[in-house]
């Protein structure tokens, strides 16, 4: 197995340290290992996409300005 080092701003560690029952470790390989398990999806989803680059920046900025004429609206309620 190979080993990396991560580091962790000092609030979360002082955190960490209120809980010495749990394998931090195996948190972090866990949540290493859901990450690559759904960009593995992503990437086989999107090996037949037809989409562009700029096709999906386009569509990036038109639901950033739908999500934000929805909260928008939602606020002056």
């Amino acid at each position: 197995m190979t080993n990396i080092t991560l580091s962790v701003p000092e609030d979360i560690k002082k955190d960490m340290e209120k809980f010495p029952e749990i394998n931090w470790s195996e948190v972090a390989r866990a949540a290493i290992r859901r990450k690559v398990i759904l960009l593995k999806e992503m990437d086989k989803l999107l090996s037949k996409s037809e989409l562009t680059k700029e096709d999906s920046i386009i569509l990036s900025k038109k639901l950033k300005q739908a999500v934000a004429k929805k909260y928008l609206n939602l606020k002056t309620l």
